[in-house]
């Protein structure tokens, strides 16, 4: 079955401190003014105004060492988690039932997410 995915946007993990003054920092300095400041209600995620090419930024609180991640969105999350896995990927966990996080080769932590309204973004890529 096809499906499509493509780059979401980019995820800034911040492990200590106030997320309401991490998300003032990567505002400011990035020009991206706070749309949402506590998504989901849990002071875990404050959403930025989307990035170039309706890129999605926001900043989230985490448990591990602070670092950037990039999401990556598809209609088709079971299709697309099975296309990276041959592609090297690994399964790191599934979160809320609704996303997974992977980790790359090379190491790198992403996740994969549902996809959201095309909003005028690059047109996804389609895989059979």
């Amino acid at each position: 079955m096809a499906h499509r995915s493509r780059l979401a946007g980019f995820i800034i993990d911040c492990q200590d401190g106030s997320l309401a003054e991490h998300a003032a920092f990567w505002s400011q300095a990035l020009g991206l003014p706070v749309t949402d400041p506590d998504e989901g209600g849990e002071d875990r995620y404050t959403v930025l105004q989307d990035g170039p090419g309706g890129l999605h930024v926001e900043v989230q609180k985490v448990g591990h060492p602070s670092r950037v991640h990039l999401d990556i969105e598809a209609d088709d999350i079971d299709a697309e988690v099975a296309r990276l896995e041959t592609l090297g990927a690994k399964r790191i966990q599934c979160i809320r039932e609704r996303w997974w996080v992977m980790e790359a080769p090379t190491g790198h932590r992403f996740c994969v997410v549902p996809m959201k309204e095309e909003r005028g973004r690059t047109a996804p890529n389609k895989y059979v």
